[in-house]
């Protein structure tokens, strides 16, 4: 009984008062399920005109250089713009310029030189050296 007395008191109701709101201001953090993945580095590409035929599941697409076609999600399928049906009347048109840089090329075995990396590739040909073979 002097429990009872002692707890409707003043004393006994204000220190179950404050033990009360002691109570409630607890505050719990909450950190999630473990560490955050770190997030990519935004990746930057150059305006550089190197053309490339990618490929992501049937699609393919040409991209004005490497870094656009990785960034796109693409794999690189070849050197310059991609081709319809891989040779004859489906080429895409391809326009070089008269620049003299001469290259040395290969398609399925057979060397050749050409004048300059673009006219090597519009002839689907693969770029091994600088120079003339």
């Amino acid at each position: 009984m002097k429990f009872l007395a002692v707890l409707f008191s003043r004393q006994g109701f204000a220190l179950l008062f404050l033990s009360a709101l002691l109570a409630a201001c607890t505050v719990v953090v909450d950190e999630g399920p473990g560490p955050r993945p770190p997030r990519p580095e935004p990746q930057f590409c150059t305006r550089e005109y190197e053309p490339v035929c990618a490929r992501r599941g049937g699609d393919r697409q040409t991209f004005a250089n490497a870094c656009l076609a990785d960034r796109a999600g693409y794999r690189i399928v070849r050197d310059g713009p991609c081709r319809d049906g891989g040779g004859g009347g489906g080429d895409e048109q391809t326009f070089c310029t008269r620049e003299y840089a001469p290259v040395c090329a290969r398609r399925r075995g057979e060397l050749r030189t050409f004048p300059n990396e673009c006219e090597a590739r519009a002839a689907d040909y693969r770029i091994v050296g600088d120079g003339p073979c």
